[in-house]
């Protein structure tokens, strides 16, 4: 479709650049083909076109739906569809389209930290519960973690999971003051807002002797956390709010991405400050953001922000006390929140691209 093949109507161009009208039309045209591509990533990884293309290679559309058993129609189009958006290429001497490797990384390795389907996962699920949102908005009220359907839970391990497994063992443990040691040696450990436990299993499977305690007040998180913690007795589940927790004299609490969506983030603070042990340390592991917004206006504060509109702040604000922080709140606002429960140190230990480690002690 070119320029000259879109009719703009009544609207009165006297004061309109009508050649950045239409540049925004096609831009906005291409955020729906992104939009649309959130289901077709999911397709492709739920299908296995995505693994099929990278064991094979250069594959047309007839070999790819016979290869994984699926109608030919969807295959084409799939394909046709991931051509135009250049996640695969499309070589019309051969008719054959291919994956390049570096995708093939980022869409069918579960142990890299570039691994995306997950990312995807949760964004398509977030959008199928945006009605909801948009009449929480409406009567400004809120809409519960526990509320969403399941893409969301399990699109938000799948994204976060492999972060955690690179990151968490060899790089952010490390980056605080003492830790290693104490959890070597044996330490008690509460890993609060666990969700299905990723965190919680990669530090127990790492440090055997430490006791470790997972708690989430989702009840079928934690149902499932329990089922795949097969690591030794050493690790454990409970239901239990950030502000209910059980236990006290932890060495270390972990926070995972998750104190940003609590009501009462300051009410969770006060807790963890009553239950750390007088030389222990909270580790909180939040979203990568600046203070200021225009910190933020890049692609990863945009996917964020998005995340924040309509999933993370209905979440806080359907808790008690409803501070919505939200997904960007940047340090100066965590430094706040952490301040004002008590605690008198506070840094940045530890950056990637998708999050800031703090560590907090009394």
């Amino acid at each position: 479709m070119s320029t000259s093949q879109i009719d703009t109507g009544e609207i009165d161009t006297g004061d309109i650049d009508t050649d950045k009208l239409m540049a925004f039309v096609f831009r906005a045209v291409g955020e729906v083909g992104a939009t649309l591509n959130c289901a077709l990533v999911r397709m492709g990884d739920e299908l296995g076109y995505y693994r099929d293309l990278a064991e094979h290679g250069p594959t047309t559309p007839e070999e790819l739906a016979a290869r994984t058993e699926t109608g030919l129609p969807y295959a084409r189009e799939w394909l046709s569809a991931q051509a135009a958006g250049e996640f695969v290429t499309f070589d019309a001497a051969t008719e054959r389209f291919t994956l390049p490797p570096e995708h093939a990384v980022a869409l069918t390795d579960e142990t890299s930290p570039a691994y995306l389907p997950g990312f995807f996962q949760i964004a398509l699920g977030t959008a199928r519960d945006s009605h909801r949102v948009i009449d929480a908005a409406r009567s400004a009220t809120g809409l519960g973690w526990h509320e969403h359907n399941g893409d969301v839970h399990e699109g938000c391990e799948r994204f976060f999971r492999p972060g955690y497994a690179a990151n968490l063992v060899p790089a952010w443990l490390p980056a605080l003051d003492g830790v290693v040691e104490k959890l070597e040696a044996g330490a008690p450990v509460a890993d609060v807002g666990c969700g299905h436990g990723a965190s919680t299993v990669l530090m127990a499977t790492a440090f055997p002797r430490s006791v470790f305690t997972g708690s989430d007040y989702h009840a079928d998180s934690v149902a499932t956390a329990r089922e795949r913690a097969a690591v030794g007795g050493h690790l454990t589940f409970e239901v239990a709010s950030a502000t209910e927790f059980s236990g006290d004299g932890y060495e270390l609490v972990t926070m995972f991405d998750c104190l940003h969506d609590m009501g009462d983030p300051v009410g969770a603070a006060r807790h963890v400050r009553s239950a750390v042990a007088p030389d222990g340390t909270w580790m909180i592991v939040e979203p990568a953001a600046g203070d200021h917004l225009e910190d933020n206006l890049n692609p990863v504060g945009r996917a964020y922000y998005g995340f924040s509109t309509l999933l993370c702040t209905p979440a806080s604000l359907s808790q008690p006390v409803g501070a919505a922080l939200g997904t960007q709140a940047g340090p100066t606002r965590i430094r706040d929140v952490v301040t004002a429960a008590g605690f008198t140190r506070f840094r940045i230990a530890a950056q990637t691209p998708f999050n800031n480690v703090y560590e907090v002690r009394p």
